[in-house]
């Protein structure tokens, strides 16, 4: 390694790094994809992260020179793996640091179902005094299937069991209050809420199909805040529609923006917060830059690096 390293950076955290950042890195800050695109052939450490992916892969195939990728988002499915393995690009992702806002989006939209609290909204809305409450069901004394046991799925279960959630993970081990990745099928029909929060991969993709959904109790909510992917959505809208689940609450559609036509936005029983759970927040990006900050020593010195994707797992 050099004594110097060009690293490409967002300009969205200029005013966090560019003080603190070790003398071995020469920083140059992108603005727009443009900037980016310009700057990235240049780069040996990149962040590419922006909304909208074809720029940053663009940006990511021109990176010839390129040994570390950082990332803020969790989720990095929709990065080249294979040609990261190929090029010997260590890659690092966001996990973690936005579990927390993640699941008390969860949370929130677990308790407002199971509360009627989108009908007291749009009572207040229409200034009419309500008589009775429009839901009665309780969270509390309920049972939650977690899905994905990451940092996400540990702050849900936590936030749950204060609520006096009865929380099972799902691991690769079978335990005590914990079920094996060979029994959570066979127990589907105990659950109020089965809590999905898992990374895509090809062992995840199209977990929740249709099997898995007639297994489930007649009033079961599914509740989405990992992938997309890894839910049949057709079959669920049919299981929707149906009424042979109690409903579903999804951050995530196919596709995305979800059509004002679709299927989905017109069902009673679904909730949609439109994959805004993790969107960066103040907190959240100044943990970013301190993890980013901290993983500049470790990239220096060879070590393991905090939030390391391994690349054949896929996170």
């Amino acid at each position: 390694m050099g004594a110097v390293m060009r690293a490409v950076l967002p300009g969205w955290m200029q005013s966090r790094l560019e003080d603190r950042l070790p003398k071995w890195i020469d920083a140059a800050w992108w603005k727009d994809e443009a900037e980016l695109i310009d700057l990235a052939p240049g780069a040996q450490i990149g962040w590419f992260d922006m909304h909208i992916k074809p720029p940053a892969l663009n940006a990511l195939s021109k990176a010839r020179d390129l040994e570390w990728l950082n990332s803020a988002y969790a989720g990095v499915d929709w990065m080249p793996l294979a040609d990261l393995k190929a090029r010997d690009i260590k890659l690092t992702c966001g996990s973690g640091l936005a579990a927390g806002q993640v699941a008390e989006f969860a949370v929130m939209s677990m308790v407002a179902f199971a509360r009627g609290y989108r009908e007291f909204v749009r009572a207040g809305d229409r200034r009419e005094w309500l008589k009775r409450p429009p839901a009665s069901r309780e969270v509390a004394g309920s049972r939650a299937l977690i899905l994905g046991y990451g940092s996400i799925g540990q702050a849900a279960a936590r936030m749950l069991r204060a609520f006096d959630v009865e929380c099972v993970p799902v691991r690769s081990t079978a335990g005590e209050a914990v079920l094996g990745p060979d029994e959570w099928r066979g127990r589907l029909g105990e659950f109020d809420w089965i809590v999905l929060t898992l990374p895509a991969t090809p062992e995840t993709i199209g977990m929740i199909g249709a099997a898995e959904i007639a297994a489930m109790k007649s009033n079961a909510v599914v509740v989405n805040f990992g992938r997309a992917e890894v839910l049949n959505q057709p079959m669920l809208v049919e299981a929707l529609e149906n009424e042979a689940i109690g409903g579903a609450i999804l951050d995530l559609t196919t596709p995305e923006p979800l059509p004002s036509d679709h299927r989905l936005w017109s069902l009673e029983n679904v909730r949609i917060t439109m994959h805004l759970c993790g969107v960066p927040n103040k907190s959240s990006r100044a943990r970013a830059a301190q993890r980013f900050l901290d993983n500049c020593e470790r990239f220096r010195t060879g070590q393991q690096l905090e939030g390391q994707v391994d690349l054949d797992r896929g996170y």
